[in-house]
């Protein structure tokens, strides 16, 4: 009873996901039937060759009818030539809807990626992002697909040899298919089994992608650090790792194989013992023998070699889930149903009681209290750890305070449209992420429809325009993966040109020229001052010299603020912690 409901959810999940794919297969539906109504035919003429045989042998070689022994062999020719055209018109069109519906499943896994949550990167390596949103869905589509038609063409091969079976002999089709359905029955208990291990391969295959990623990122911390060795003893353990699993699998499976051939040769020994049998009393004729053999022997070639695409088909269902599972959970930070829509910044910005951790019972910020009003230059500094860029991150709704709110104009940013809030923030990082691409691509990503007045405005406040003029290609400049050829204080300045596009009235800037060279820092402390002009600003620095035009400057320590203030007042402020950080700096 136990195995019956087992055996029940396991069909119902297996129906589940079919019906989660049918979306990205109905735009494709047609094609997908008629190549999945190819195999029928297909799977059908698999018949034909045992069946045939039965007359060849019975009328031209027993009776020596001569007159039929072209028509025959003929016969066989003509329908070996339609099933390999018709098989390969059914791998075209299979191969066609698979990297179709591949391709739409990829582009919804990107779409979902964009729109997680940072938390999500914070916690996911490299690999395993490249795996489950671009390998699993290969690996789910292709062998979905691939299986959906092995299964369907060997269906109806399996029942039209079947058939072959019962017309020559319904005595001899007992003893053969009773081995068939015993041989299959191992298969209904091995993806239990198989679960976990395959999980564990799909996480050492992400992980061996990390190590790559790794090894290409930082490149030059392992060479100045002698770490080749270092590196290469982690990337054997991971392949360790992945070859205990794999030999896990094999444990698991080998048997499966071996054993499939034996209950073969059980069931071909019994109908060869019960056929002689069947002959000698004229039950039976020797073409009707030879055609049920052959027959049975084009049905049991399949089951002897399963045990080589059990493995593909589990994955496959296993990728499966993994994929639907990234598409159907939904992002914690989203908007609200019925969300504001934040048009402008009119007032002010609160920071309510705002306490906030990353994990559990680990506070990162506790109590927070300030208020920011529309066109003020605020300064968070403090020593690092503090919590200053996660107040940022706060603001920009990066995450969810735990309690407490931040509001702007009295309104709960966690009930203002997400993409509308952050669409009045400007960022500013201190590594500043570029794309492939060309400057102008970069810049244009603040606003894509900006006019080349509004780009040339932005390369002149971002002291951008004398640079591009050298270039012999201008803003069609190609910068490399991550701005890689461009020096730090033009990647950071390319960054405030793309904010100046964007125009927002929120700008963030955090630690924007900390890791630049005293000459970068005075080009990009300019342009920061120009996108500082009538806008409100939070300013995240650790070099004090860049604070003190601020209007409030907040002094984070371990989570809390402790102190608020303009420049003055804190230096003159008795015991002041920014006092002793600036007279630390100055010195």
């Amino acid at each position: 009873m136990l195995q019956k409901l087992k055996n029940k959810i396991k069909t119902m999940h297996i129906i589940k996901n079919y019906r989660k794919i049918y979306p990205y297969v109905r735009p494709y539906l047609f094609r997908a039937l008629i190549a999945m109504l190819i195999t029928i035919p297909i799977g059908a003429m698999d018949a034909v060759i045992a069946w045939v045989l039965k007359p060849y042998m019975d009328v031209v070689m027993i009776d020596k009818n001569m007159n039929s022994s072209i028509l025959f062999p003929a016969l066989i020719i003509v329908f070996s030539l339609t099933q390999s055209l018709l098989n390969y018109a059914a791998t075209y069109l299979n191969t066609w809807v698979g990297t179709k519906i591949t391709m739409d499943i990829k582009r919804t896994l990107f779409r979902k990626l964009m729109r997680s949550d940072p938390s999500f990167f914070d916690r996911t390596s490299s690999g395993d992002i490249v795996f489950k949103f671009n390998q699993a869905a290969d690996i789910a589509c292709g062998g979905l697909l691939n299986n959906l038609k092995m299964f369907t063409t060997r269906i109806f091969s399996s029942l039209s040899l079947i058939c072959v079976l019962l017309w020559n002999s319904w005595q001899l089709s007992i003893i053969a298919l009773t081995v068939l359905f015993g041989a299959l029955f191992p298969l209904t208990q091995l993806r239990r089994k198989l679960k976990d291990i395959m999980k564990g391969t799909v996480f050492s295959g992400a992980k061996i992608i990390s190590h790559y990623t790794e090894a290409f990122s930082g490149n030059r911390v392992v060479s100045s650090f002698n770490l080749y060795n270092y590196q290469s003893d982690r990337f054997s353990e991971t392949l360790h790792q992945m070859f205990k699993l794999i030999m896990r699998m094999t444990k698991k499976m080998g048997f499966l194989t071996p054993m499939m051939h034996f209950m073969v040769s059980l069931g071909i020994a019994g109908v060869i013992w019960l056929g002689s049998y069947l002959i000698s009393s004229g039950q039976l004729t020797a073409g009707g023998f030879v055609s049920f053999i052959t027959a049975l022997l084009m049905l049991y070639h399949p089951i002897k070699t399963i045990g080589n695409n059990v493995k593909s088909i589990y994955m496959s269902f296993t990728m499966m889930d993994m994929v639907f599972g990234i598409i159907e959970k939904i992002p914690t930070i989203r908007s609200k149903p019925n969300a504001i829509l934040l048009e402008d910044i009119k007032q002010n910005i609160i920071f309510e009681n705002v306490c906030f951790e990353y994990e559990a019972k680990r506070p990162v910020l506790n109590n927070i209290n300030f208020t920011v009003q529309r066109g003020e230059v605020v300064a968070l500094v403090g020593n690092s750890g503090g919590g200053k860029t996660t107040i940022a991150s706060l603001l920009s709704r990066f995450y969810d305070v735990k309690s407490g709110a931040i509001k702007i104009d009295g309104i709960d940013i966690r009930d203002l449209e997400l993409d509308s809030l952050r669409d009045k923030i400007a960022v500013v990082f201190q590594d500043n992420i570029l794309f492939a691409g060309t400057i102008r691509e970069n810049i244009l990503l603040g606003k894509k429809d900006a006019t080349e007045a509004e780009i040339k405005q932005a390369l002149h406040n971002a002291c951008l325009d004398e640079f591009i003029s050298t270039l012999p290609q201008g803003l069609e400049t190609q910068i490399g993966e991550r701005g890689i050829k461009l020096s730090g204080g033009q990647r950071q300045r390319v960054a405030i040109a793309r904010a100046f596009i964007k125009n927002a009235p929120i700008v963030i800037l955090d630690e924007a020229t900390s890791s630049l060279d005293n000459k970068s820092e005075e080009i990009v402390q300019q342009a920061i001052y120009n996108l500082m002009k009538d806008r409100t600003v939070f300013i995240i620095a650790h070099r004090l010299s860049t604070v003190r035009n601020a209007n409030k400057i907040i002094v984070v320590n371990r989570g809390v603020i402790a102190e608020i203030g303009t420049h003055d007042e804190l230096i003159q402020k008795e015991g002041s912690i920014y006092a002793s950080l600036y007279r630390t700096q100055i010195v």
